[in-house]
């Protein structure tokens, strides 16, 4: 018996991965975030698994449905949204394996911030422009950060930020970047990305409070911040330049 967590993707059900969908289907055992999970990968379950849905679970709950699959030698397939690398509350269910002395593996998935890019139609990492991405979120109403995480530290860094977790609290978020990044700087805010009902708003530091207090947008969105968003004046990557070297090796 195997505890498989399978990161979902973003929200669209055909971005699960083909490992993570033929892992689905040989599970007995589902537990899935039904506010966050499209209800339609469950039809990949096979007949007569036992669907769990954890959200009004708590983490002990969530440990004792491993256990009794245990048990009874059913495998789990444990669906979390977007990617299980980030912010998907993994590790403590790990920890928590570990010390039963269950089995897992980890079955990658699309992140939501990877979505979010398809959507504005743009690569994050753009030459000369910007060649860093950082993933954050901001500690209101959660676990507090780290010492040297806030978004002030970070934004000295002038990269990338992606965050997760705070459409509800933009406004925080643009007072703590305006002064390393400027009003100018673009900005966006992808919500219920690669889903029917996805939203995608663009602007700069200056406006994108407003256009995401207009949208209603409060969350399942990510929002990022970066010269990157805009970019259009760059050098074309070394990798396909004319003067690279392609001798073969």
């Amino acid at each position: 018996m195997t505890v498989y967590f399978i990161g979902a993707g973003p929200g669209a059900a055909d971005l699960i991965t083909v490992r993570g969908a033929r892992t689905l289907a040989r599970c007995g055992v589902c537990l899935y975030a039904g506010s966050l999970v499209p209800a339609e990968l469950l039809a990949d379950c096979p007949p007569g698994a036992r669907l769990v849905d954890t959200a009004r679970l708590d983490l002990d709950q969530i440990t004792a449905e491993f256990v009794r699959a245990h048990e009874a030698g059913q495998d789990v397939a444990r669906l979390h949204s977007g990617d299980p690398a980030v912010f998907s509350a993994v590790a403590e269910q790990m920890r928590r394996l570990d010390a039963a002395g269950i089995p897992y593996e980890i079955v990658p998935g699309v992140p939501s911030f990877a979505a979010a890019a398809a959507a504005l139609g743009r690569e994050l990492t753009v030459p000369t422009v910007g060649q860093t991405v950082i993933l954050t979120r901001v500690a209101q109403q959660a676990t507090p950060m780290p010492p040297g995480e806030d978004l002030a530290t970070l934004g000295r860094s002038g990269a990338l930020l992606v965050l997760h977790l705070a459409a509800r609290y933009t406004d925080r978020v643009v007072a703590e970047l305006l002064p390393h990044y400027g009003p100018d700087c673009p900005a966006a805010v992808v919500a219920m990305a690669s889903r029917p009902d996805e939203i995608v708003l663009r602007g700069t530091l200056a406006d994108i409070a407003g256009r995401v207090a207009e949208a209603g947008v409060v969350r399942t969105a990510v929002i990022l911040v970066g010269r990157a968003l805009a970019a259009d004046q760059f050098p074309d990557s070394y990798l396909y330049s004319t003067g690279r070297d392609r001798c073969d090796h």
